[in-house]
């Protein structure tokens, strides 16, 4: 009576563990590159969120940071983001169960309605990438109130997310 083969051989079992290698080779990076302009396009719209705050106080003439509540002072209403670095510019308190210091935010800069620009500057740090730490995305405000985007120029085109440049 012949013997029915119950299983794989040596070989094919080889051969499958190395087309799994080949594959993870290929799409461990390419998920890496995804991961990296996803947080740089996130970094983007936090800071971006910021720019209807930041309208308010020019059109206010609150244009004094800090705020610490007194009159004239600028509260950009920022959260902590996990992958932003920078201090907090208002008195405002960490998110639950962060600490102060894995949570950072933009910075931004005020000047009066004649001056040409103000700006919301989002610094990746914390939890982003290495490969994107210490670089910037900033938000620029014209004296005429139009809001333009511009990414660091040191940082590689492939995470620069569309419309800012």
């Amino acid at each position: 009576m012949k013997q029915i083969q119950k299983g794989f051989t040596l070989i094919e079992l080889m051969i499958v563990v190395a087309i799994i290698g080949i594959l993870a080779a290929v799409a461990i990076p390419q998920y890496q590159t995804y991961i990296a302009k996803t947080q740089v396009t996130r970094a983007m719209g936090e800071a971006g969120a910021l720019k209807t705050s930041v309208e308010g106080c020019l059109l206010a003439g609150n244009v004094t940071l800090p705020y610490a509540g007194a009159v004239g002072e600028c509260d950009p209403q920022a959260t902590g983001s996990s992958i932003l670095t920078g201090a907090s510019q208002s008195n405002a308190l960490p998110q639950a169960g962060l600490t102060a210091s894995k949570l950072g935010v933009p910075t931004v800069t005020l000047t009066p309605a004649g001056d040409p620009v103000s700006t919301i500057t989002a610094t990746l740090g914390n939890g982003a990438a290495t490969v994107l730490a210490g670089k910037t995305i900033i938000w620029s405000r014209s004296a005429t109130g139009t809001w333009t985007c511009a990414s660091d120029a040191n940082m590689d085109l492939k995470y620069k997310p569309t419309g800012c440049p």
